[in-house]
């Protein structure tokens, strides 16, 4: 009979120092190297950036970025199969696999099989996984606040429209293609 999985619990780790070399490198990319590159690839650095930060501040609390995305779908739609959470989460199910396991046995999570459907395994928020999202979530704000300092409004309604729009374009290209 195999050990009772560890529980491992999140805890606040003192932030480490960040180098901003990486942040200055893309910055001079954009500045001086190529400053009309294509609008995907800055799209793409400006992922990268909110990534790190918002990565280096889950660090505190030990949790691997990777978990976020599915914390987050869980968050809003607890009770999800597998499959539904990969859809959700746009990875394929091997990883969906590997994230939830080691999500349960943070504690995090819990499998069950419905009575209804012994099939499929349902997806569930432990109270932990719940609290952490008290915790995670105001991370991701002031990610947000730093990102937007010095924009006005209308410039962010701007940006905003523009990636839906391209988002938009994208989705029912891919939908005509189909």
């Amino acid at each position: 009979m195999s050990s009772p999985a560890v529980r491992k619990s999140p805890r606040r780790i003192p932030r480490k120092p960040v180098r901003g070399s990486e942040s200055q490198a893309i910055l001079r990319h954009w500045r001086e190297a190529v400053p009309d590159d294509r609008f995907a690839h800055l799209v793409k650095d400006a992922t990268r950036s909110l990534q790190r930060a918002l990565q280096l501040r889950l660090l505190e609390y030990d949790v691997p970025f990777g978990h976020w995305t599915f914390l987050r779908v869980l968050w809003e739609h607890e009770g999800l199969t597998q499959k539904q959470l990969s859809d959700e989460v746009g990875v394929m199910e091997p990883t969906t696999f590997t994230v939830v396991r080691a999500m349960e046995v943070r504690g995090w999570i819990v499998r069950q099989q419905m009575a209804t459907n012994k099939k499929n395994v349902h997806i569930f928020l432990t109270d932990e996984g719940r609290d952490l999202k008290k915790k995670l979530v105001p991370l991701a704000e002031e990610v947000n606040r730093i990102g937007a300092t010095g924009l006005s409004a209308d410039d962010l309604a701007t940006a905003r429209s523009v990636l839906l729009g391209i988002i938009t374009n994208l989705a029912n290209n891919l939908s005509a293609e189909s």
